[in-house]
């Protein structure tokens, strides 16, 4: 904060005026009227307007009163406002006996920062329920204090004329509220009610296409229809969802099927979370989170299934089969409230299935006429209305690990709030990558990251990523010198970055130094001492060729120096090893010199006729790229261990995997141990590698071979695995700072989502002196990737003119 310029003689009575700059999120938040207030209630005179900038304010009146509203205006914030800065200089008195909010100023480069969506607020739900009010059940009711801000915002300065609520003229009572200042609506841009704004219409499939309902309450027709088993398309906030009674399992297996989800867990709506306690683990930091402004989706544990209850049918079984957590979360609009009922509605679903309204690894539908198209064989109706989606943006995803927030996947509610950054850096646009994408700009000491765009191997998603890029920069003003982009040569988004560089320079930076540089920078460092970044995925393209992801590096921002990794082995057929954990764990078994018998399980899942053609595949390699993933080997020992020996989403066989370690004794504090091939012994890496550690699970894999055959339960061997996986974490960590003096270390990647594995980890490198970076702002996958891409690519030691 700028200090006011001197004065030769200030008195307490002394008259002067104070212009003052408020930056962050200041606009669409009720920030004017906010201080409308403040001035009056000190008797200062003036006006305060929306621009580019910020929200910019003059005010005249005694020093004391002018110092006071300064002082004033951060500390006692809207709740939807985050003060980023307040910059203030005198300019001369005008005199004047008013304060007034003038027109917006449209002119200039934008620099201010629209505010997430947020959930309706306890005033509005009160009003939506009050049978006496003029807003009774009406499913668009806000205020300044909640509601739709970036999806509908097309523009900035924030005013109604940049939002999608353009098209709806206010009528007579909203505009008296509006104009108030003593009304919580005062200068709220989508105010609005049954007279004069958006409303619901309900559409049902029929042989001919979609056609209206006939008459009634198309909300309590909706209600009718989750009850009967329908599939319903409702528009949100951010795009359509796909909902049904998530207590009705033949309704969630239909969705499921047409959706084409496989055994992909749903996320579950409910409207009060004594709905769900029986079904998991709700601790004082995951209520808080379900309960936030940003309405996440949570991933709560299940509870263990009563030993009186085995053959009884839960909804968590049909909703998340083989995953040990559920996501659930609170409604967030007026709509959600009104499907799942409001007090002396008459019965219905208290548990509703919401998932995106798209087909697996398609973008979220948000257009009317596309959502009639492309959900047509997907919902039996639509729940929709007239006022427009401008900004796609999915629901996030967080969890809880170890009593703090782990954020999967950062979305609605978060986006577009931007980061603070360590350091400055050049105004850059990294891309990302092409699984869980989502991009970031950068500029000075922000980071701006965007909504979840999704897996870029749907064109689109890539129209979507256009667009997005387009629209944030539009918002933000930031004009990307640099760009940053993945080294994998054959990534769509480093594909976009080649094609629309022009003369800006391009830099590629190598995945895991990404995925560490994004933690680095969420903690803060500076990058002056490197950290030991443990980064484990499914997938990342190594500067050898190789497909690395069980990698122990040596990082700053600047360079990183490969430590230690996972030992190569094939990856037979590329995605065809992925989608089929048998192979990756034959694959492994051959690596480690154990013969393919019948006994194993991942033997008997694979065909009888694949199984010579894999063994002639991996004698020749022939399309065995090396691997060094810990994702993959994951994979390996869940099929090895007769979990899951093929996969419907991303990381299935992990997931499964770590729900089954859940279920092991906790007396058993078996470790399986790693053989660690050092060449400071002595010892060469069969890869070739020099001067790399090498950690080969072959012994890992011996030992659970010995494991299956003596009878130890799947279970056992999986918590086994883990805690082998953290001893490996901790040993390794040790001797690189035995020869390198670290002592941070960076959990970072995918597989770090595993909070099982995470609170090993984490525990036994702090009970031995370590500093322990995860991630709890950004994704530890792939959507936190372009935050440490903007890092590596477009730090600077000061911030050049824009």
């Amino acid at each position: 904060m700028s200090a006011p310029q001197a004065q030769a003689v200030v008195t307490e009575d002394t008259r002067l005026r104070r212009r003052v700059t408020v930056r962050g999120v200041v606009q669409g938040v009720g920030f004017r009227p906010y201080l409308y207030s403040l001035a009056t209630d000190l008797a200062l005179t003036g006006h305060v307007t929306n621009t580019p900038e910020g929200v910019v304010v003059e005010v005249e009146g005694t020093a004391s009163a002018v110092a006071r509203f300064c002082d004033r205006i951060a500390a006692e914030a809207p709740p939807l406002a985050r003060v980023d800065s307040v910059d203030h200089r005198e300019v001369p008195p005008v005199g004047g006996t008013t304060f007034t909010i003038l027109a917006s100023h449209s002119g200039g480069p934008a620099r201010t920062l629209v505010s997430p969506d947020s959930a309706t607020c306890a005033d509005c739900l009160a009003e939506l329920a009050d049978t006496t009010n003029r807003r009774y059940r009406h499913p668009f009711v806000n205020c300044t204090h909640c509601g739709p801000r970036f999806t509908i915002v097309t523009g900035v300065p924030y005013d109604r004329a940049h939002t999608t609520m353009a098209g709806f003229a206010m009528c007579l009572d909203c505009a008296r509220e509006y104009g108030d200042p003593a009304d919580r609506r005062f200068h709220a841009q989508p105010v609005a009610c049954p007279a004069c704004g958006p409303r619901l219409r309900l559409l049902v499939a029929d042989e001919g296409g979609p056609r209206s309902a006939d008459g009634g309450d198309p909300v309590v027709e909706a209600r009718a229809l989750l009850a009967r088993g329908a599939i319903l398309a409702v528009k949100g906030l951010g795009g359509y969802h796909l909902a049904c009674d998530a207590t009705n399992p033949a309704a969630v297996d239909l969705l499921r099927r047409r959706k084409a989800r496989g055994d992909k867990p749903f996320a579950v709506m409910t409207g009060v979370t004594d709905d769900i306690r029986h079904l998991v683990r709700l601790g004082p930091e995951e209520q808080h989170l379900l309960e936030s402004r940003a309405r996440p989706v949570v991933l709560l544990r299940r509870r263990p299934r009563p030993s009186y209850a085995v053959d009884a049918v839960r909804p968590a079984d049909a909703v998340a089969p083989g995953s040990p957590d559920l996501g659930v979360m609170l409604p967030y609009t007026p709509l959600h409230h009104l499907l799942l009922g409001l007090p002396g509605d008459a019965d219905g679903s208290r548990l509703l299935v919401m998932t995106s309204g798209n087909v697996s690894g398609e973008p979220i539908v948000t257009d009317d006429t596309e959502a009639l198209q492309r959900l047509a064989h997907l919902a039996d109706a639509w729940l929709t209305h007239d006022r427009p989606i401008h900004v796609p943006c999915d629901d996030s995803v967080v969890r809880v690990c170890d009593g703090e927030p782990l954020v999967l996947r950062r979305s609605r509610g978060y986006a577009p709030l931007p980061l603070t950054l360590p350091l400055p850096v050049r105004p850059a646009l990294a891309v990302g990558g092409d699984l869980k994408n989502a991009f970031c700009l950068g500029s000075g000491r922000q980071a701006w990251l965007s909504a979840h765009i999704g897996d870029m191997d749907d064109l689109g998603t890539q129209r979507a990523f256009e667009h997005a890029t387009a629209q944030l920069e539009s918002l933000t003003g930031v004009r990307p010198r640099t760009l940053a982009s993945d080294r994998h040569p054959g990534y769509r988004s480093a594909r976009w970055a080649e094609r629309n560089a022009a003369d800006r320079p391009l830099v590629r930076v190598q995945h895991h130094h990404a995925h560490i540089a994004a933690a680095m920078a969420e903690h803060g460092l500076d990058g002056t001492r490197p950290v030991i970044g443990v980064a484990f995925d499914g997938t990342g393209h190594g500067d050898d060729g190789a497909v690395w992801g069980g990698e122990f590096l040596l990082a700053d921002y600047d360079r990183f120096t490969r430590f230690g990794h996972l030992s190569y082995v094939p990856l037979p057929g590329g995605d065809a090893a992925v989608r089929r954990p048998y192979r990756m764990a034959l694959a492994h078994l051959r690596a480690a010199g154990i013969g393919w018998a019948d006994d194993l399980a991942c033997t008997a899942a694979c065909p009888p006729d694949e199984l010579p053609l894999l063994e002639r595949q991996l004698e020749r390699s022939l399309n065995c790229v090396p691997t060094s993933s810990m994702g993959r080997l994951f994979d390996a020992v869940s099929s090895l261990a007769g979990v899951c020996h093929r996969v419907g989403y991303e990381a299935q066989a992990a997931v499964e995997w770590e729900a089954a370690a859940l279920l092991a004794p906790v007396e058993d504090t078996t470790a399986y141990a790693f053989a660690l091939h050092d060449p400071e012994n002595g010892e060469a890496g069969a890869d070739g590698e020099a001067g790399a550690v090498r950690a080969d699970p072959a012994p890992v894999l011996a030992a659970i071979v010995d494991d299956l055959r003596a009878g130890v339960a799947p279970a056992q061997i999986a918590a086994r695995f883990h805690r082998g996986v953290a001893a490996l974490v901790h040993a390794m960590c040790r001797r690189a700072r035995e020869r390198h003096g670290l002592d941070t270390v960076a959990l970072t990647g995918g597989v770090f989502a595993n909070t099982l594995l995470s609170t090993a980890c984490a525990r036994a490198l702090r009970g031995d002196g370590f500093t322990v970076l995860r991630h709890r702002l950004v994704p530890p996958g792939d959507g936190g990737l372009a935050l440490g891409q903007l890092m590596v690519a477009a730090r600077t030691a000061s911030t050049p003119t824009d």
